[in-house]
């Protein structure tokens, strides 16, 4: 079975009963090819100077040599918790659930303070997945059980939640990952 095959479903974890605009995901399957390997020395960087992934990546997040083809990346522009939420779950339907987590991570890094824990443990849910679909049984748990400690206490404060029942979403991901306790 294919990872988009063993990957659908996941997304019912961020399900909602209102669904939030259209969100664009690339095509699945698509490719791209980055450029040759920049000439600077150290971590890719963008015009600003910040962090850029500009090496290509396989569908479960991992670097392929620069020069290779590999799965679109994500449009990291930053969106609302609703289109931020689609957007995930559109990635997670397609099998792409380290792009769902780097979603999320843009959502996690632009939100306000208070927020933090709830994008923090979403995405992290998202890469216990794709541990699992490594074939990193030890990660997937670990990365669980960490999210789980972020909603739990995000959860205990009272903020909002945009929709998504949080213990569902450690509960459906520990099925998963084949952790039911």
């Amino acid at each position: 079975m294919d990872v988009a095959g063993r990957a659908r479903g996941t997304a019912r974890f961020l399900a909602r009963g209102q669904e939030a605009g259209e969100a664009e995901v690339p095509e699945e399957g698509s490719a791209v090819t980055t450029p040759p390997r920049p000439t600077r020395p150290g971590r890719d960087r963008d015009a600003r100077g910040r962090a850029e992934q500009a090496r290509p990546r396989d569908a479960l997040g991992r670097p392929l040599p620069y020069g290779s083809p590999g799965v679109a990346p994500i449009d990291e522009t930053p969106r609302s918790p609703d289109d931020t939420l689609a957007y995930a779950r559109e990635l997670l339907d397609v099998g792409r659930a380290f792009a769902a987590h780097e979603a999320l991570e843009v959502r996690w890094k632009s939100c306000p303070d208070s927020e933090r824990e709830l994008w923090q443990g979403l995405a992290q849910l998202c890469v216990a997945l794709t541990h699992h679909e490594r074939g990193n049984a030890v990660g997937a748990r670990r990365l669980t059980d960490r999210a789980a400690g972020h909603l739990v206490s995000y959860a205990a404060r009272g903020g909002p939640t945009y929709g998504v029942a949080l213990d569902d979403a450690v509960a459906c991901v520990r099925r998963r990952v084949g952790d039911l306790g």
